[in-house]
């Protein structure tokens, strides 16, 4: 595999595991509030 190519998949991961990360934390805020 080619440099850019690990780079790519690094980025996707980052960007799922933001993803995921951030909707547990709004759970989480949500839960908190009511």
């Amino acid at each position: 595999m080619s440099g850019s190519a690990i780079a790519m998949m690094a980025v996707g991961m980052v960007i799922i595991w933001g993803g995921l990360v951030a909707s547990v934390a709004m759970a989480v805020i949500k839960g908190k509030n009511s």
